[in-house]
């Protein structure tokens, strides 16, 4: 089960369409973002993701993602978040300064979790012996 506090209200985030993507006038920011990582050994942990919003999600709701690997597809659904088995977060949203999100419990840490995956459908970190790696 994650950790995400549920009954948290969540800050909303621009729709996809709205959201602005990286671009010539981020590059001082991600050189430092890069170096950040490479000091503490994560370039091949961790990324960057457009933080956006396709519909809302309540309060008592969580994002979950799976995948066909024999597809070759993913897919991200809603499930209760007090009722998902899928324990593993692979997305985490910062948490802003309290002051940005007064009426919001604090998080267990700098991070809110956004979106979890199940380790049984393949998701990154989860090793099966009887498979072969992919391409």
């Amino acid at each position: 089960m994650t950790d995400t506090p549920v009954g948290v209200p969540r800050k909303l985030l621009p729709r996809f369409e709205e959201a602005e993507g990286l671009g010539p006038q981020d590059a001082e920011f991600v050189e430092d973002l890069v170096a950040v990582l490479a000091k503490h050994g994560n370039l091949n942990r961790f990324g960057l993701c457009l933080l956006h919003d396709h519909f809302p999600l309540r309060a008592d709701e969580v994002l979950v993602e799976t995948n066909d690997p024999e597809a070759r597809t993913l897919h991200a659904h809603v499930e209760r978040a007090d009722g998902t088995r899928h324990a593993k977060a692979s997305q985490w949203r910062f948490v802003p300064h309290a002051d940005d999100e007064a009426d919001t419990e604090p998080a267990a840490g700098p991070c809110r979790e956004i979106m979890l995956c199940t380790t049984l459908d393949l998701c990154p970190g989860h090793e099966h012996d009887d498979e072969e790696d992919g391409p």
